[in-house]
């Protein structure tokens, strides 16, 4: 009986240890794939909401690829990119929203996005 209390204690300590590595094995091959996807649909999304007409070309910015926000290429761009996204889409919902400044403090901004969409 003790050892079995003990083996049964050992396994669950072992699986809450367990590393991203062994959580991607027991999703599937396909999880290192799902952010891919969800990019994709984002920008589908993001498509049938004319973005590149009216959020992009407002502030003279490139067309998003399909894998952009997928892999950390530019972690400063692409996060004044989401914030632009992100207000634009507040202000989109009916929430007047200012556009954020490339410059300005991040903590600020995302404290500033997260109010606006708790009050939704």
């Amino acid at each position: 009986e003790e050892a079995a209390g003990g083996g049964g204690a050992r396994r669950g300590a072992v699986v809450g240890e367990r590393d991203e590595e062994g959580a991607a094995a027991e999703q599937g091959p396909g999880a290192a794939y799902r952010m891919f996807v969800l990019m994709e649909d984002l920008l589908d999304k993001l498509k049938l909401l004319s973005y590149e007409e009216e959020a992009l070309r407002r502030h003279n910015m490139r067309p998003l690829s399909r894998h952009y926000f997928a892999l950390p290429t530019n972690p400063g761009e692409q996060f004044f990119m989401f914030c632009t996204l992100a207000a634009w889409l507040i202000t989109k919902a009916g929430h007047p929203f200012e556009q954020p400044q490339e410059y300005d403090d991040p903590n600020a901004i995302i404290s500033n996005v997260l109010s606006e969409l708790r009050s939704f």
